[in-house]
Parts: C-alpha cells; structure tokens; sequence
C-alpha cells in the first residue's frame, strides 16, 4: 500500500513541481514564440502588429521551397524505406542467431545514434567525393540519391533498436508449434513474426520518417547546389533575415515533426497496452 497524501506530501514536492515546470518553460517557451510570432503581421520579428495568417500563404506560392519540401519527402520516404529493410533484417538476425563478432555488430549499430552529427556529414562527404563518387547532374530524383544513402545509413539504427525491442516480446513457443504443424522458416517468418513486429515496424518507420524529414547537418554535406532540401532552405532563409514567413515555415516543420512523433510514441504506448492485458 502507498502513503497516504495529504497537505504535508503535497507541500514537500511543489519544489520539485516548481523545477519541472521551470525546465519545461525554458526548453519550449522559445518555440511557442516561434509560432505565435509567425502569426506577427509586420515583417520585423521584434514588435507585434497584429494577427495575419498571409506568411503562411506566401509560403504555398513560393515555388523553390515547394519543391524544397518535396526534395524532403521523397528522401525521407525512399530513405525510410530502406531504414526499414535493413533495420529490420539486422533485428532479426542479432535476435535469432549466433555468430562470431555478433557482440561487435551490437556495438557498431550504435554509432550512428552516438556520433555528432557533424562527424557524419563530413564522412559522407568525404565517401561520396572521394571513395565513391557521385555522379553530377542526374535528373530527378536520382540526383538525391546521396542524401538519401546517408539518411538510411543513419537512420536504420534507429528502425533495428525499436524493432529489437518488439522483438523482446515474442514468444518462441509459437515457433516451436509452427514447427511441429509442418510450417518453414518462410512461413514462420511471414505469418507469425511479421505480424508480431507490425507496431514496432511503423513506430520504427515513422521515427526514420521524422529524422530524415528535419536533418540538416548531414543533408548540408551531401547536398549539392540542385537538391535543396525543406530544412537547408529555411536555413538559407534565415541567413538574410528572421522573418514571420520564416517562423512559418519553421512552424510548419515543427508541427508534422511532432505529429509524426505522437503518432509513432502512441502506436508504441498502445501496443505496450496489449501486451499488459
């Protein structure tokens, strides 16, 4: 049984509360600013004039960061793609076998997630000018294709943690009893583990989704002067001057970003939910 609360146990954790709530002002308050000042009708971000919505208008009629944006989802769907392949298959194969140098591949499939970010754009950078070179002026969309190599590269990590960890709860009973109903490794693998690992493969998916979708560092290096994406063009925005269109497209990103994120912690919560029942 848990202590009772009363007035004395509420009044010891309010600093604590206080704390909290200090810590959650500081991380977001500068991004509700953000947004309330992309609402802001004059062009100077320092003073309100009055509410309008006409940047987030401009921001349909500008054709660069249109195609900017559509630059961006089609990295982040093909990139995400092949996330989701490779990640997937690396889950699995640290789960069902046992091989030498399995620790090693354990340790390595973290360094995506541990190394700055910086670090990695410049070995991208270094690998597609270098080592393998890729090829200039190739037509849409082939000319992403090295910003969407990288995104994958970084990003399967992710897909292969999340769905490991789904696969934590399989029971391998049910391998056993497909078995003995005659069923093959095929099968198994298609009816039986698959269906399992369909939350974590769209909570991993969408992660992948969300991090390719607001990458700017490692798209900076591997990006060349005809493949602008959404968050290099509001980067090249911000250097002439912080404007509300700027605060618009920002919030725009900001918000399908943290959609993507509810979406995927939800799928997660929810399955997390069944399983306890």
């Amino acid at each position: 049984m848990g202590t009772p609360s009363g007035p004395l146990d509420y009044l010891a954790r309010w600093p604590l509360r206080l704390w909290l709530a200090g810590v959650g002002l500081f991380l977001y308050a500068p991004l509700l600013i953000l947004i309330v000042f992309s609402f802001n009708d004059s062009r100077r971000t320092t003073a309100w004039r009055g509410f309008t919505t006409r940047w987030y208008a401009s921001l349909f009629e500008d054709g660069e960061l249109l195609a900017a944006f559509g630059n961006s989802l089609v990295i982040a769907l093909v990139s995400t793609l092949i996330a989701l392949a490779v990640g997937t298959a690396t889950a699995l194969l640290l789960w069902r076998f046992r091989f030498a140098g399995k620790a090693a591949l354990e340790a390595v499939l973290g360094l995506p997630i541990v190394v700055p970010e910086i670090a990695l754009g410049v070995a991208f950078l270094v690998f597609f000018t270098a080592v393998v070179p890729w090829p200039a002026e190739l037509p849409w969309p082939l000319n992403l294709g090295a910003i969407i190599l990288a995104h994958a590269t970084f990003s399967f990590s992710f897909v292969a943690l999340v769905v490991r960890a789904r696969l934590a709860s399989f029971d391998m009973a049910l391998i056993e009893a497909a078995r003995d109903l005659g069923a093959g490794e095929w099968l198994i693998l298609r009816d039986i583990i698959l269906p399992h690992l369909v939350p974590g493969l769209v909570a991993g998916a969408l992660l992948a989704f969300t991090l390719s979708l607001d990458d700017f560092v490692i798209t900076f290096f591997t990006s060349g002067p005809d493949t602008i994406t959404f968050p290099v063009k509001v980067y090249a925005m911000v250097r002439f001057s912080v404007t509300p269109a700027v605060n618009a497209a920002s919030t725009l990103l900001i918000l399908l970003t943290a959609l993507l994120t509810a979406l995927a912690l939800w799928l997660q919560g929810a399955d997390l939910g069944k399983e306890a029942a």
